[in-house]
């Protein structure tokens, strides 16, 4: 069974359970926010944030633009202003497949979404995410610890993320892939990953080699994507 969203293509890619701030001040995009404040109270407001595989945010875009696999973003707070614009505070709630896109229905663009549902607790593929969450919250320890130290030139060996970093494997799967020095196209691969495992298991090779990168050089590896012409904000 497939929904209809709007959707919002940004050049990042969200995850569940992730903050996500918007400015917003393009007309089809006001529309979209006015569209998801008139909704019924008590009516859950959300609409699907895909990451743009080429073009800029400003521009239009159409299925052979966009990533397939994107995340609904549920809106949780809006500051209005007198011309238009929108300060929002979204969070990342469910990955969906996006299966067509219709830019004819309305002023933004709608997706014909299919919800991708989380491994239940207790099968093989749960399992092997606790046996690998550890190994991850290690490297990921060890990983911003010296980002830090590169960062400042030196630290007094303290863990930056004190005790806050979670032991649950899929939000920690989450929260490494949001929190990374990764390029769009590693996130995306972590958001599509079939189940938390997989994603636990592709992370621990990336922060191996982030780390990697940052004890060799003492200093932050940029995403390849920072060299990239810039893309206009929304």
């Amino acid at each position: 069974m497939t929904d209809a969203i709007p959707l919002f293509p940004l050049g990042t890619v969200l995850f569940p359970g992730i903050v996500l701030p918007l400015h917003i001040f393009e007309p089809r995009y006001r529309a979209l926010v006015a569209h998801l404040l008139a909704l019924p109270s008590g009516t859950d407001r959300e609409f699907g944030v895909v990451a743009i595989r080429r073009g800029a945010e400003t521009g239009s875009h159409d299925d052979s633009t966009l990533y397939r696999i994107g995340c609904s973003a549920e809106l949780r707070q809006v500051k209005t202003y007198t011309d238009g614009r929108y300060d929002l505070v979204t969070v990342g709630r469910r990955r969906f497949r996006l299966h067509a896109v219709d830019d004819t229905s309305a002023p933004y663009l709608r997706g014909e979404v299919e919800w991708l549902p989380d491994e239940p607790a207790g099968t093989a593929s749960a399992r092997r995410a606790e046996r690998l969450a550890p190994s991850v919250l290690a490297a990921f320890r060890r990983y911003l610890r010296l980002l830090a130290d590169a960062s400042d030139g030196g630290s007094d060996g303290a863990d930056p993320s004190g005790d806050q970093l979670p032991e649950d494997p899929a939000v920690l799967s989450h929260l490494v892939a949001a929190s990374a020095s990764l390029t769009v196209a590693d996130r995306q691969r972590l958001l599509a990953a079939v189940d938390t495992a997989t994603r636990l298991g592709t992370e621990l090779a990336l922060l191996r080699r982030e780390t990697g990168l940052i004890a060799a050089l003492r200093a932050v590896p940029a995403p390849l994507a920072e060299f990239e012409v810039p893309t206009n904000p929304n």
